[in-house]
C-alpha cells in the first residue's frame, strides 16, 4: 500500500519485492510469481553484475532456501493478517486507527525477511572479484543517474502529477477505480509531499555508497555483520532526512488511505475485501516444495 519505491539495495531489493509482490501489486498470478521469484532475482542481479557459474549456482541454492523459509514461516502470518483485513473490511471497521494498524502489520513483515536474507546477500557479495565490484559500482551509478533523469528532470508540478498517478494506480489495485473526489484527495496529497523524491534518491545513493565501502573490506570477519546492518538498518544508513521523511510518509499514507476509504462507496470496500480474500486464497494454495 505504499507509494514510495522502497529499495534496500542491489541484490536484496529484488528478493524482497519478488517474495512479497503479491501484497504490494495486482499481480494476476500470485502463485506463479512466488514460485519463480528466485529466477527473477537472478536475472535482476545480473543487470548489475555478471556472475560466474559457481556464483549463480550458490545464489540459486541460497534463494531456494530463503523461499522455503519464507513459505513455511512467513506465509501463515500473511494469511492471518489478510483474514483480519477481510473481517474489518466486511464489518466496515476501518477507522483511522484501524487503517494505521493494518499498515503497520504490512511493514512488520519486512524486518524478519531482511534478517533471514542477510546471509544470502553476504554469500554473494563476499564472492565478488575486484572486477565484479567495479562493474557493480558502474552499473549502480548508471542506474542511479537514470533514476534521477526519470524522477527529477520534470517540473515539481509534473512530478507531483506523476506521483499522484502512481499512488492512484497502486491504491486502485486494492480499492478499484477511484471516484473524482478520491482522485482529488490523492492529487492534493501528492502535491504536499515536497522534496520526498529528492530525499529518497539521496538516501538511495547514500546506501549504495555505504555498500561499496563495505565491499572494499569483504574479506573482513565483520563483513557479514556489516551487510546485515545495511539491510536491517537501511533507514539509518540513508541519512536523517530520509529517516524523517519515511516516518512522516507512513503517517501521511495511513491518513490518505483512511480519507480515500471515507470518500469511497461501498463498492470500494467490497473490492478491498475481494482482493484480500483472493490473496489469502493464493497464499493458502501455495505449497512449500522446492522449486
Amino acid at each position: 500500500m505504499s507509494s514510495l519505491p522502497y529499495q534496500p539495495g542491489a541484490m536484496i531489493r529484488a528478493t524482497v519485492v519478488l517474495l512479497t509482490m503479491a501484497l504490494l501489486s495486482a499481480c494476476s498470478s500470485t502463485r506463479m510469481a512466488y514460485r519463480y521469484a528466485d529466477w527473477g532475482v537472478t536475472w535482476w542481479v545480473e543487470d548489475y553484475v555478471t556472475l560466474t557459474g559457481g556464483q549463480e549456482q550458490q545464489l540459486a541454492q541460497d534463494l531456494d532456501n530463503l523461499r522455503q523459509w519464507h513459505c513455511t514461516a512467513e506465509l501463515p502470518r500473511y494469511r492471518q493478517w489478510l483474514a483480519e483485513l477481510v473481517r474489518d473490511t466486511r464489518s466496515a471497521d476501518l477507522d483511522r486507527e484501524k487503517v494505521s494498524y493494518h499498515q503497520q502489520r504490512l511493514f512488520d513483515f519486512l524486518p524478519g525477511l531482511l534478517e533471514q536474507a542477510a546471509p544470502t546477500a553476504t554469500n554473494l557479495l563476499a564472492s565478488l572479484s575486484d572486477e565484479q565490484v567495479a562493474e557493480l559500482a558502474r552499473n549502480m551509478a548508471r542506474n542511479h543517474g537514470e533514476m534521477e533523469e526519470k524522477f527529477l528532470l520534470d517540473s515539481p508540478e509534473a512530478r507531483a502529477e506523476a506521483r499522484a498517478e502512481r499512488t492512484m494506480e497502486r491504491i486502485g489495485n486494492w480499492l478499484g477505480p477511484l471516484n473524482p473526489r478520491q482522485q482529488r484527495i490523492a492529487r492534493e496529497w501528492s502535491e504536499s509531499r515536497g522534496r520526498q523524491t529528492e530525499i529518497w534518491l539521496e538516501g538511495r545513493r547514500n546506501w549504495q555508497l555505504a555498500l561499496l565501502a563495505a565491499l572494499e573490506k569483504r574479506d573482513s570477519p565483520e563483513f557479514g555483520e556489516q551487510i546485515r546492518y545495511l539491510l536491517v538498518n537501511s533507514e539509518e544508513v540513508r541519512g536523517d532526512a530520509y529517516k524523517e521523511m519515511m516516518a512522516e510518509s507512513r503517517v501521511a499514507m495511513a491518513d490518505l488511505m483512511y480519507e480515500l476509504i471515507e470518500a469511497g462507496a461501498p463498492s470500494h470496500l467490497a473490492n478491498l475485501e475481494d482482493r484480500a480474500v483472493e490473496l489469502r486464497g493464493d497464499f493458502r494454495a501455495l505449497t512449500c516444495e522446492p522449486a
